[in-house]
């Protein structure tokens, strides 16, 4: 393979990994406080249905900035609708898999009908300021490694993998990490010292919002370049695939994304590649979801969740 088509492969594993990142440092977050949530598919549609609109409403007025602000309100939209699934789980103690699935039922609808509702079509147009590609000034000089890593790839990517070693400090590291990891744990034993525990299960599921609808954000702007019905398809189960692979742990979670991530891409530039070139367009697609199946069949006995994750907590016990 020459270097050329390498740095191809590897920005574009970049590309389509960072939603993944994003958002299955998420739903690490929500389950080591003991929420599961397999909502991660719906707040990325929210997310990205949000970014997207910010973008192009307000592409004139911020210009290059529109990509990285329309982001972070995907991220709080993103909080707001997790919102539903902390105060159904926590408060209500609702079966937290039916609680997902409502949101994931319910996001695409929504957004789509918003969308016809504003723009009197089913898709909105395309977004004027995207994030394209970045070249990272000095370090792209650098020979073949500067070629390879640093020069035409994500700069979303980048900070997606900053933020997973952001993620491991704050939950390993720091205080509030130890709190949310004992609620995933042992609700009692951290309700007895203390540790209110809906707070917490509370926290845990608005950083998955937050991060969620980052990820459906960056993966508007950086692969569909618009909103439609099928912007985000399966990349939030890919995302909690990420999650379980990566056993629960920032980490890991972040390498499994990345692995999902170049499945991803081959379905696009497989067709480049030496031995990919003849095989059929449709296979290379079905990959990403061959892979996360074949990980999970392979992994999943493998990996042991959070105690009381799913598990509803009730004070009076």
């Amino acid at each position: 393979m020459s270097l050329n088509l390498l740095a191809l492969l590897i920005s574009q594993m970049l590309i389509y990994s960072a939603p993944l990142i994003f958002t299955s440092l998420g739903g690490v977050f929500s389950e080591r406080a003991g929420i599961v949530n397999v909502g991660l598919e719906g707040t990325m549609v929210i997310g990205a249905f949000a970014g997207v609109v910010f973008n192009i409403e307000f592409a004139e007025q911020l210009g290059k900035m529109t990509p990285l602000v329309a982001v972070l309100v995907g991220g709080l939209v993103g909080i707001l609708f997790q919102l539903i699934h902390a105060t159904a789980t926590v408060i209500f103690r609702a079966d937290h898999v039916v609680s997902g699935t409502v949101l994931n039922l319910l996001a695409p609808a929504f957004s789509v009908f918003l969308v016809k509702v504003i723009y009197g079509k089913g898709q909105t147009d395309s977004i004027r300021q995207s994030f394209g590609k970045f070249s990272f000034p000095g370090l792209s000089k650098i020979p073949v490694i500067g070629d390879l890593f640093f020069k035409n790839t994500s700069l979303m990517g980048y900070v997606a993998i900053a933020t997973a070693f952001v993620a491991w400090f704050v939950l390993y590291k720091t205080r509030f990490g130890l709190r949310l990891r004992s609620v995933g744990e042992h609700p009692q034993a951290a309700d007895t010292l203390g540790i209110n525990v809906y707070k917490m299960r509370f926290a845990g599921v608005m950083i998955a919002g937050f991060l969620g609808g980052i990820g459906g954000a960056v993966s508007a702007q950086s692969v569909n370049i618009n909103f439609s019905a099928t912007t985000i398809v399966g990349s939030g189960f890919i995302a909690l695939a990420a999650v379980i692979f990566g056993k629960w742990n920032p980490l890991g979670a972040m390498l499994a994304s990345l692995f999902f991530g170049l499945s991803q891409s081959l379905a696009v530039i497989g067709s480049q590649l030496p031995g990919l070139q003849n095989v059929p367009a449709v296979y290379l697609q079905m990959a990403p979801y061959l892979i996360t199946v074949i990980a999970l069949a392979a992994f999943f006995g493998k990996a042991v969740a959070p105690k009381a994750d799913g598990v509803n907590y009730i004070k009076t016990k």
